[in-house]
């Protein structure tokens, strides 16, 4: 009989599964051998009216310390969201027309509040299975494997094909809130196409003697994000009609790991003012780069392995809670060359008697500041309130808000930091000069 901890696993895991794993149902295959998992949080996706779940198992068995085992006590089951807390604490109660409802209450697959299968009753003689199952009410669903026998082991091979029917009778692999997205990948590609154009027009030939070895890197950040873009375009739409992504998965995650790892690198070059503003890095800032590039490169393997297997993968919460943390770190390192340069200038603006062209890095790098912590906090916390909190249907919503945001952010820190040969910020005349060093004797008598 499973315990009250079994429940409270499958709660955990199926919050872990609400708000780390993404509605794409790709086709998938694993094997499991002598699993004592009680659940087994499979994939989620959003059905329409015409979807269906195929599943196959092959070679499927149990090991059990115990005499006997009941078969019916392992099976798949769709979950919906909605039903979650019902399925995990709330069991019908004795009656008098039924004053013995279920031998086994604690088995999730006894709840009336999922949908079950098939269970290992229904197996062959050798522990093979095959079937689709149509999903007639349209929502979205986890699929899950529970083992309600305790100290029993599971060995099996598992395929899954979650999908819809299009109108034209094929299928369509992305989940309901997933199928805009290679749309908006491919808007974005043709965006960051224009952007690339523009931003070489600027850099190499009207302005290419003012051009520095920042405003390089900066073109190659722009092109990591296009073919990221390009690949993401690609993955999903191979997904969404083959159910795999045909080797564009391994690109899409090598340009993931490149544009992140730029994006980083460029964020803190910039935040130290190197090329356009020094020519060298101290000693601590080259450290920030020695830990913010390795950093991105262990975010970047945890989120392939998320991403490439799925939660069924045994420490998969772990590998999520490893990519969360290593991505927050780097969000954290990458602000500290920004905090230092402020301090350096505010502490120049005393004695080098430039106070109006002091004032105005000052004021850069404090909209900098500003804008890269509101970067940070959109696009981690607010995309991912978006993707937990939107309707199934809506899940698209959350990628184009990311990308509109990464667009917007890319557009002010290009413009701020663009070459010129008088930059706003550094060609003052002798009024700006005077008012400028009010300003700082106003700003030092506040501190």
């Amino acid at each position: 009989m499973a315990t009250a901890a079994a429940r409270v696993l499958l709660l955990l895991l199926a919050f872990a599964g609400v708000l780390l794993c993404p509605a794409a149902a790709e086709i998938k295959q694993e094997s499991f051998k002598d699993d004592s998992r009680a659940s087994i949080l499979f994939e989620k996706f959003g059905f329409s009216r015409r979807g269906f779940v195929a599943i196959t198992i092959s070679g499927a068995r149990t090991s059990s310390k115990l005499a006997t085992q009941d078969q019916s006590q392992f099976g798949f089951f769709l979950l919906s969201d909605e039903a979650l807390f019902e399925a995990i604490y709330e069991q019908p109660p004795p009656t008098d027309l039924n004053p013995n409802p279920d031998p086994n209450p604690g088995c999730v697959l006894s709840s009336p509040y999922v949908k079950p299968l098939f269970s290992f009753a229904d197996l062959d003689s050798n522990g093979n299975y095959n079937k689709t199952f149509p999903v007639t009410h349209p929502d979205e669903y986890s699929l899950f494997f529970a083992n309600c026998a305790p100290e029993t082991t599971v060995t099996m091979e598992v395929r899954t094909d979650m999908y819809n029917i299009n109108p034209d009778g094929s299928k369509d692999y992305l989940s309901v809130g997933q199928a805009p997205v290679p749309a908006i990948y491919a808007f974005f590609t043709v965006c960051y196409l224009v952007f690339l154009a523009i931003w070489l027009y600027v850099t190499l030939y009207r302005n290419r003697l003012s051009a520095h070895r920042i405003h390089h890197l900066m073109t190659g950040l722009l092109v990591a994000r296009m073919l990221y873009c390009i690949s993401a375009a690609e993955d999903q739409h191979y997904i969404r009609t083959a159910g795999t992504p045909h080797g564009w998965d391994v690109m899409f995650y090598l340009f993931q790991l490149v544009k992140g790892v730029i994006l980083f690198a460029v964020i803190a070059l910039i935040g130290t003012g190197w090329s356009f503003l020094k020519p060298f890095l101290q000693d601590k800032e080259k450290k920030v780069l020695m830990v913010v590039i390795p950093l991105q490169v262990a975010a970047n393997i945890a989120a392939a392995v998320v991403g490439e297997t799925g939660p069924f993968l045994q420490g998969w919460v772990t590998w999520n809670q490893i990519f969360l943390f290593v991505d927050v770190a780097c969000c954290c390192a990458v602000l500290f060359p920004v905090v230092w340069s402020m301090r350096s200038l505010r502490e120049s603006s005393k004695t080098d008697g430039k106070a109006a062209r002091t004032l105005a890095k000052l004021t850069l790098f404090r909209q900098f500041y500003v804008v890269v912590i509101g970067y940070l906090y959109f696009t981690r916390i607010i995309v991912y309130a978006l993707k937990t909190i939107t309707n199934y249907k809506y899940r698209w919503v959350s990628v184009a808000a990311e990308e509109v945001a990464t667009v917007a952010f890319y557009l002010f820190m290009f413009y701020m930091f663009r070459p010129a040969e008088r930059n706003q910020y550094f060609a003052l005349d002798d009024d700006e000069e005077e008012a400028a060093e009010l300003a700082l004797q106003e700003e030092e008598f506040e501190l």
